[in-house]
């Protein structure tokens, strides 16, 4: 593949999942998930308690804070979640290939 054609895979690829998550996820299901959903039955979903990860997330409950209209908050936390996850995923990237080519050029010695 060339280096023009896998830019552009990359760039439609980014810009499908942007799109995605971010007119999608408005209208993920408001349900609880099994797990909260059997605590809730079990009566027991009152007593825990966020892990202080949790507690102290950017963007908790799946909705940008600050924004009134829940339906837009979840779509820029898709959007937003998105992009942070694809510069974490892109930066890994860059710098295994710059360790790699850093390798190539330093000389072996070889086993005697």
């Amino acid at each position: 593949m060339s280096r023009v054609s896998l830019r552009l895979f990359c760039v439609l690829a980014l810009a499908l999942a942007v799109g995605l998550a971010t007119a999608a996820s408005p209208y993920a299901s408001s349900s609880p998930d099994g797990l909260e959903r059997v605590a809730g039955d079990k009566s027991f979903l009152d007593e825990g308690e966020l892990h202080a990860i949790q507690a102290d997330s950017p963007i908790p409950d799946y909705a940008f804070p600050g924004i009134a209209d829940e339906r837009v908050a979840t779509g820029v936390a898709g959007f937003v979640g998105t992009l942070g996850v694809f510069a974490l995923g892109f930066g890994l990237a860059l710098a295994i290939r710059r360790r790699r080519s850093g390798d190539r050029g330093s000389p072996r010695v070889a086993a005697t």
